[in-house]
This record gives C-alpha cells, structure tokens and sequence, in this order.
C-alpha cells in the first residue's frame, strides 16, 4: 500500500499542469459568440454555455434547436440551470443549481496553458432518465483538466420533459425523431463539441464519451445509433448495463403485452391533469402546463405507476435515435467500432422481491442447481442476500462483461472493471461492497468534495489511480501507464479485468465471479434465443 501511495504520488506531481498560466487569454470564440472563463489553479473553465435553444414553448418536446447567437463576450463562469426535475435527499450527486425548463448547456474545463489537440472527455451523468444534471461538485472537471485533458459536461432533458410521446406529438412535424429528446440533446451536445472543442485546444477527431447508470446507459445507446456515428473515438461505461434497455425494450407507439408505448403513457399523463383527447389542441395544452405540472413531482423514489396506470416511461426504441437493444446490436457487429472501457460496482444495484431461495433461482431453469453452486447458495443463505447478488449480476455486472467479450470479439480494445473500495469512513454501513455510483468520486478525483474531513490519504491513493487510468484511456485507448499497476486486456479465455480492491490496491487478473457470472450469462443468452 505504502508502494502504492509512494508511486501515485509521483504520477501526480508529472501529470500537474502549471499552478497559474501566464498572460494566458480566458477568451474563445465558438459557433454562437464569444465566451469568457475563469481560471483557478492552473485550470481555465467555462460553464453555462448554450449548446442549443432553450427547450420551452413550442420547442417543448421537440429536438434541440440551435442555440441563438450572441453579442460581445458572454461571461461563462457560472452553472446554468440543471434540467427541471424533483431533486430528492439522497441523491448521491446533489444538484449544485435550481432545476428549470431552460437547461441546454454545456461546461468546459482545460489546462490553463496553450495546448493544442489535447484528448476530449465528454461526461453523461446518470440519475434514471428522471434526475441528475451537470452541476454537482463531484462531476466538477478540473482534476481531469491537471491530467490533460479536455473536460465536457452537459445537460440532458430527463423526466417527461426528455422522455415523452403523445398521438399528436407523433403528427406533429413527421420529419423528425420523436419521443427520446434527452438522447437527442445528448447527440446535439456531442456535435457542438465536434464543431467547438478545438477553439478550447481540444482534438475534435480523440473524443471519449463517458457516463455512469442512465449515462452509461447513454453511451450504449451512442455506441449502437446511426445518429452518432462519428461523434466519439471511445467510449466507458459504468454500471450501465449491456443487454437490455435500462428502463425496457419500449416503443413509440406500439404497445406490447405488459408494456404499454410511450403514447399511451402520455395519454394516461394527460388524463391525470384533465386533459381529454389526443389531438393538436390536448397538445397545445399539455405544452401550456408550467414545468412543475409536467415534472408532477417525479423523481428516482417515485418512478413506478399510479392506479389508473403509468404516466412516464423513459427511453424508448423509436427507430431512428434508438433501433435495437445494445445486446442485439453487439451480436450483429453494428455498433461503433472504437475502444471500450466497461464495469460496475461490487455492491451494484440489482434489487430481487423472492422470499426464497426457490424464487431467486426460478429464472435459471434447468441451469438452476449449476446457479445454485456458483452463488453458493444453501440452506444458511439468506434470500434477500443472494437475491441481490443474482439481480446485480443479471443487471449489471454480467452485461459489462458481455459488452467487452462483444467488442473483444470483433478485434477492439476491451478493458473491464470491478470497483470494490469503499471509503474508510463507510465501511461500517457498506459492508457488503461498493454501493452503486459510489466509484464516481474517484474516477473525478473529487473525493475531498464528497467525504470532506472523513477523507483518508488511502482514499485519496484510490482516487488518484482511478482518475489516471480513465484519463490514460482517453489519452491513448489504453488505460495503462507509468506507476500504475497494469490493467489487462480483455479476453474471452483469460476473462481479466481490473479490479480496485476493498483494501485499496488495484489488482488485474482473472475474474474471481467467473462461475456466477457464465450461469447468468447462459441464462441471458437463452432468454434472447
């Protein structure tokens, strides 16, 4: 451990950028005007940049639209407003700005000196389609910036406001994509940072795109759309998934046994506010409602339906922006041929309702008693226990793995994950492993944000390696580097990854879940069949 830190600590001090840049101009020049940044500690940042139209009046739920010019320099040193949502307490990224309708911005973080054609990273942040936003401090991108790099984040519309069909809607303007306005914007952001980034030294052709739950749930829907073809050149995912869409395999406007479509949804959100009919006028009227009659009080702890059916229902298969689940896209070898970094978390979300044991292992079939042995699962195990771990496994961790065995095949980098730490201060309430989403404080090097005086120097070595091998990786493919301890490849027949250990010593090698997780992968692939 010691090692470790010793070794860490010299990466720091020769990836650092300078502490203050000299006579260097915080002004750029992007499509829509001028901007002027700030900088702070050898970092230059702009912030609150429109990448498009503010999303509101007729252009609710219509795809972004160009954002307008301006005159003069823009000061871009504060957040915009996150994407209008109902925050909720336990967000572990707590909203730094005042959720609201116009929210189509984007923040840029740099070294401060003049570089040129430095690697790009663009983050989505997760939140399951309904929260989340760009502001809080753990996503802050100075960190990445002292490696080298230039830092992207942006708004997404997330709720009903991003994710939302309706007959009339459908009628409406029949050239265009309908339904997944969040993944539009997502794409709109990812081609303001093609045509922008190199006025902010950026190399537009070395761009990776990165997010975590619903972001990375993001980057596998850009991995697989022909409406982003060539905005990126690599791509991480964590816990993100890999088979399935996160929220369903839904569609626009067909409905299926169990699932209704988008439009029937919306019908059932205009019906709860009175509205009645499905034509251009309820329309007009739905576009009429405040932001707060929309959002109707959905968050992360509120997403399942009411009495008279649901009134939301996430990304959707619209065949244009979304045209097949990433499992079917993988398969067929038509997804984005670039690099992938993929992984998930020890403790990973995958909630189960069995009451036993028999229920846990009910979706394995024949392969049941062969489940049984690989969780290890016995008369002592408690079903709520090994539930967890079977959901984890089929939701999460198993597709991650699928995901690089996918892209491995076909002859592209692959590189897996497993991140097990845990921060000293939480390891007697996480006792099981690393929770869902708690890695993202690491990979951003934003660890003293989220733990404050609790923060131990082996959380900050944790950090350190975690925000050097993602930067690496955007750097060059290839999350290796000096100091660091080497990050296998993935292959099929050495199934390696990377994993970051409970006792903060990132280790590669084989993958100690093989067993658990080639049953779950049997499983999955004879569900498809």
């Amino acid at each position: 451990m010691k090692a470790m830190l010793t070794g860490i600590a010299a990466l720091a001090a020769l990836t650092a950028a300078p502490a203050a840049a000299s006579a260097q101009s915080t002004q750029v020049k992007v499509d829509a005007g001028a901007l002027s940044g700030a900088v702070k500690d050898g970092v230059l940042s702009f912030k609150g940049i429109p990448f498009a139209a503010p999303p509101i009046g007729e252009l609710r739920w219509r795809p972004p639209q160009p954002a307008m010019p301006w005159s003069g320099v823009r000061p871009a040193v504060e957040y915009g407003h996150d994407c209008m949502q109902k925050p909720f307490p336990s967000d572990a990224a707590p909203l730094g700005t005042a959720p609201a309708e116009d929210c189509l911005v984007l923040n840029v973080w740099r070294p401060a000196d003049a570089a040129k054609k430095l690697p790009v990273m663009v983050w989505i942040y997760g939140g399951g389609f309904v929260n989340g936003g760009s502001s809080p401090e753990v996503y802050a991108g100075d960190r990445f910036a002292r490696q080298g790099v230039v830092f992207v984040s942006f708004n997404y519309r997330v709720g009903r406001f991003g994710f939302f069909g309706f007959p009339a809607l459908t009628a409406e303007h029949p050239d265009e994509p309908k339904g997944n306005y969040g993944y539009m914007d997502e794409i709109a952001a990812l081609k303001w940072v093609k045509r922008n980034i190199a006025a902010f030294g950026g190399d537009p052709d070395n761009v990776t795109v990165f997010g975590e739950s619903a972001g990375g749930g993001s980057v596998h829907m850009l991995l697989t759309s022909p409406e982003a073809r060539g905005l990126f050149a690599k791509a991480i995912i964590e816990s993100g998934g890999g088979r399935a869409s996160l929220l369903g395999d839904r569609m626009l406007s067909q409905s299926k046994p169990g699932l209704p479509s988008l439009e029937e949804i919306g019908v059932n959100f205009a019906r709860k506010t009175g509205i009645e009919g499905t034509d251009a006028a309820a329309l007009a009227k739905l576009r009429a409602l405040s932001a707060e009659q929309v959002t109707d009080g959905l968050n992360m702890a509120s997403m399942g339906g009411g009495p008279d059916g649901p009134t939301y229902g996430g990304p959707v298969l619209d065949g244009k922006i979304v045209t097949l689940t990433p499992q079917a896209a993988y398969k067929a070898g038509l997804e984005a041929k670039v690099p992938v970094m993929i992984g998930a978390n020890s403790a990973d979300i995958g909630g189960s309702r069995a009451k036993t044991l028999e229920e846990v292992f009910e979706p394995f079939g024949a392969r049941k008693a062969q489940a049984m042995a690989a969780y290890q699962a016995g008369p002592a195990s408690d079903p709520r226990v090994v539930g967890s771990e079977v959901g984890m496994d089929r939701g999460m961790v198993e597709p991650a793995r699928f995901t690089a065995g996918a892209f491995a095949a076909q002859g592209l980098k692959a590189y897996e994950y497993r991140f097990s730490y845990v921060a000293d201060s939480m390891k007697g309430e996480w006792k099981t492993g690393a929770p869902h989403a708690t890695e993202i404080p690491y990979v951003f090097d934003t660890v003293s944000a989220k733990y404050g005086k609790d923060l131990t120097a082996k959380d900050e070595a944790v950090a350190k390696a975690a925000n050097t091998y993602w930067a690496n990786f955007a750097k060059t493919g290839d999350p290796n580097g000096p100091g660091l301890p080497h990050w296998p490849a993935y292959s099929a027949t050495g199934d390696g990854l990377m994993d970051f250990r409970a006792d903060g010593t990132p280790a590669g090698g084989a993958d100690p879940w093989k067993a658990r997780l080639d049953v779950a992968a049997a499983a999955a692939d004879g569900a498809a069949n």
